[in-house]
């Protein structure tokens, strides 16, 4: 089903047609389609707080598991912000804008909502350029069409990301990785972001939605809780000494398994009679 989010507001004719933000709805799989491919899926203000408003109801949403975002048409993913419309508001910015910016970050997941456990895919089509490239690495697995590129050009404007995209980039790729895209201002496509596991798989274009459905799929097959809790883990353990990690670790890994639940699962996987035992049931692709 396709879930209308809000009315649209202050955009041409042409966008009035068609909501901004595409949220649709299968089963336990949440799709979002960022829906401006005329101006290569920029996210103006309304489209922000369309995506904002979809991310809050896909959290909220009990019968949603995962969520699939991807970009309109072929040419692009997200080419970042709708600098038309945010770059006026820029010019008369105080020194109390970067305070006011924590709470919404760029489209809803790359800070504020940052914090959503449910598993979040990325099915990159085309350019992911500047808030684009952080909306994709807010992602927390990213699949690429042969025909992506990503890049970082706003040092050549005289700025540098403040969404999340310096952060994710040196805890996915490393600093080596980081500085080279964020000096340079130079693309990668997409063989050159899966050696530098800024992607974690690359299809043909035409595969790209019906892969991201099979990892989806892969996922729903899991125990949710331990889906999200250890989506949960992963975010807590980045960045801290050793031994805070390994706390979060025990912690969160041991306070799951001592439910009561999951403890019978246990007892099935002893006795050899769970259905997904890998050479007897197996538990698919």
């Amino acid at each position: 089903m396709i879930v209308p989010i809000a009315n649209v507001r202050n955009i041409d004719m042409e966008e009035a047609q068609m909501p901004t933000v595409l949220y649709e709805k299968k089963g336990k799989i949440a799709h979002v389609t960022i829906n401006r491919p005329q101006v290569m899926n920029c996210v103006d203000p309304d489209t922000h707080a369309l995506l904002w408003e979809t991310w809050e109801d896909f959290a909220a949403d009990d019968a949603l598991e995962v969520a699939i975002v991807t970009g309109a048409g072929d040419e692009a993913f997200c080419a970042g912000a709708d600098l038309k419309a945010f770059i006026p508001p820029l010019t008369d910015a105080t020194a109390m804008m970067p305070r006011d910016k924590l709470k919404d970050g760029f489209g809803g997941i790359t800070r504020g909502l940052h914090r959503i456990y449910k598993p979040i895919i990325g099915a990159i089509n085309g350019w992911a350029l500047a808030g684009g490239l952080e909306t994709a690495l807010a992602c927390d697995i990213r699949i690429a069409s042969e025909n992506a590129k990503f890049g970082s050009f706003e040092v050549r404007r005289g700025y540098h990301h403040g969404d999340g995209g310096i952060a994710r980039l040196v805890n996915t790729c490393g600093a080596g990785i980081a500085l080279e895209m964020l000096l340079t201002g130079e693309p990668i496509d997409a063989r050159r972001a899966l050696q530098i596991n800024l992607v974690s798989r690359v299809v043909p274009h035409g595969d790209l939605m019906a892969e991201a459905e099979k990892v989806a799929g892969q996922i729903l097959r899991n125990d949710a809780w331990a889906v999200r809790s250890a989506k949960e883990t992963v975010l807590d353990v980045i960045g801290r000494p050793l031994d805070e990690q390994l706390w979060i670790d025990c912690i969160n890994g041991y306070t799951g398994a001592a439910n009561p639940p999951v403890m019978a699962r246990l007892r099935k996987f002893y006795d050899k009679q769970d259905e997904g035992r890998v050479g007897k049931h197996g538990a698919g692709s």
